[in-house]
């Protein structure tokens, strides 16, 4: 049996998919399976695959229901006790699993571990930027919610999870197209703390086909399923609103008055910071164009997203 599965969902994603697959087989560590699961692709991604002749690539195919159910369908064909996701236009540098399973070996009582990732734009590589102070240690453990405010520490293609946590607590949430992760990740969060590597194992690599997608606001997450644990939970608390803000921004973006209001009248206005409280305030005129000069900004290394 194979120590990682490593689990690709696959749509539409015939200019990545390659890559992605080579940075698997390039890894120095070799003891995995690849599930690859085609989501009803309608492009050539299949045919790239059948470039690849390795036996330890299972390859399945499902008429499209969204990542999460891909992801969730990977989960039930995994073999080995430690899962990996990796997105289709994502890659990983060669010593990720390794690092991976020497962090794993050192602590074996631990379920959840990740690493630091940086991000690919169409003009320059951006490391992410964390909330957690920088050590000299080979890791840390830490709390999701406070190691998160900035950057995620948990992120689908630089984590590593024990096949029982999803027994635990569940699978991703197919009924959330947009934040489907987060909600996995605070359950997860809720649970377990996160073994946090700071070297940078992974690459994000910005899909303009993606990012162009149309907002769907009635699929976003609505953090129902917390308000009893965020009551006696601070962390979770600021970390929730802090995403309320995200959504509640990007819901008067989008026009959606009902979704502001929404997300706008739980958040603890006191405890999120007079900068994010005066953007609540502003029209979506003057938010459209902060956010043309941050990101402009973030093209440059300098600066991070205006929602965080």
């Amino acid at each position: 049996m194979a120590f990682f599965s490593i689990i690709i969902p696959l749509y539409n994603k015939e200019s990545f998919i390659k890559n992605t697959i080579q940075s698997v087989l390039d890894q120095i560590f070799q003891d995995f399976e690849i599930i690859v699961i085609n989501d009803g692709s309608t492009d050539r991604s299949a045919e790239k695959l059948q470039e690849f002749n390795d036996s330890r690539i299972q390859y399945f195919s499902k008429k499209n229901e969204g990542v999460s159910s891909a992801r969730n369908y990977g989960i039930e064909k995994a073999n080995a006790d430690f899962i990996v996701f990796l997105d289709a236009d994502d890659y990983w540098f060669p010593f990720f699993l390794e690092t991976m399973f020497a962090n794993i070996s050192k602590l074996p009582n631990q379920k959840v571990f990740s690493a630091a990732v940086e991000f690919e734009t169409s003009k320059k590589i951006i490391p992410a930027q964390y909330s957690i102070l920088k050590t000299n240690e080979e890791f840390q453990i830490v709390n999701y919610f406070k190691a998160s405010i900035k950057e995620s520490v948990l992120w689908t293609s630089s984590s590593v999870f024990h096949k029982s946590i999803f027994q635990e607590i569940g699978n991703f949430d197919t009924k959330i197209k947009s934040g489907e992760d987060t909600d996995l990740w605070i359950r997860i969060g809720l649970v377990y703390s996160i073994v946090f590597s700071w070297k940078v194992l992974a690459r994000y690599v910005y899909d303009a086909k993606s990012l162009s997608k149309k907002s769907e606001m009635e699929n976003k997450m609505d953090f129902s399923k917390f308000e009893i644990a965020e009551k006696t939970n601070s962390d979770l608390k600021y970390f929730l609103d802090l995403n309320r803000f995200s959504l509640a921004i990007k819901s008067k973006l989008a026009g959606e008055a009902a979704h502001f209001n929404k997300y706008y009248s739980p958040i603890d206005l006191k405890k999120i910071g007079w900068k994010k409280r005066t953007l609540l305030l502003l029209p979506s005129f003057a938010l459209r164009f902060l956010i043309s000069f941050k990101t402009f900004l973030a093209n440059l290394g300098i600066g991070s997203s205006v929602f965080k």
